[in-house]
């Protein structure tokens, strides 16, 4: 496991949420060559975790208390990478950065980092209380209809714009970037022409757009420096199976997702 601890500091953070993305279409797409710039990331391929909950909302606040997914091996090393000071806890261990305050990112902040925010699913567009509150964790947050879940060009539209504000902020500055990517949420279909509703084919074809916007982020982010990228799903989604379709289901298929970590050295 990486010592979060030898890192906080000297290295910006990035989180990539890959809203919905399910581990089996995530790694059978790596597996298969059709997302290359993933696998040059993370040539190990996708790790099978347990996401902490079935839908968005209470997928982040976990993860933003410091609770990422967990492994699906029960013999894994059972340490978080994050933690904020919570009595008892068992799950962190010496190489855990344990921070101070109510969460991750006001943590983060408190170390000196500048945390920004790039919204995607409709949690975090800003427009009604309960969707202000996610976005409300950083000190900075973006989102626009063109970055949201009905549009055919939002990742391309995040990464660019994450790209820009990692320019924009002084190399000095340590940043905490996190990017809840809405390509693969429904409606996915609109990536494959011609199609009607959406399925698995379409998740996938949603996958492959992000995986071909990638170069642009990850670009940006080695313009500035070292950094600690983790690239995680909150949940999966489902097409039928067992007769459900979407999430906020405690199906299999929901509950387990992608993991994969990785260190960026400066370009």
């Amino acid at each position: 496991m990486t010592d979060m601890n030898q890192l906080v500091g000297s290295h910006d953070l990035v989180w990539i949420v890959l809203d919905s993305l399910r581990h089996d279409i995530a790694d059978a797409e790596l597996s298969a060559g059709r997302t290359p710039h993933l696998a040059a990331l993370f040539p190990g391929g996708w790790e099978k975790r347990h996401s902490p909950a079935s839908f968005t909302y209470p997928a982040h606040q976990a993860f933003f208390a410091g609770f990422l997914p967990t492994p699906a091996d029960p013999k894994a090393d059972p340490q978080r990478l994050f933690a904020v000071k919570f009595a008892g806890s068992k799950s962190t261990g010496p190489a855990t950065c344990v921070l101070d305050g109510a969460d991750v990112v006001s943590g983060l902040a408190e170390r000196g980092y500048h945390t920004l925010c790039l919204g995607g699913v409709g949690f975090f567009n800003g427009r009604t209380p309960l969707s202000r509150v996610l976005p409300g964790y950083f000190m900075e947050s973006h989102w626009t209809r063109e970055m949201g879940v009905t549009s055919k060009t939002s990742a391309g539209q995040q990464f660019a714009l994450a790209a820009r504000r990692l320019a924009e902020i002084p190399r000095e500055t340590r940043v905490f970037l996190f990017i809840n990517v809405s390509a693969i949420h429904a409606p996915n279909h609109h990536h494959v022409p011609g199609k009607k509703s959406d399925d698995p084919d379409s998740h996938a074809a949603a996958l492959r757009y992000v995986d071909h916007c990638l170069p642009t982020l990850i670009e940006g982010i080695g313009r500035r420096g070292p950094a600690h990228l983790l690239a995680f799903s909150d949940h999966g989604t489902l097409y039928g199976e067992n007769g459900f379709t979407g999430h906020r289901v405690g199906h299999p298929d929901v509950y387990t997702v992608p993991f994969a970590s990785t260190i960026l050295p400066p370009a």
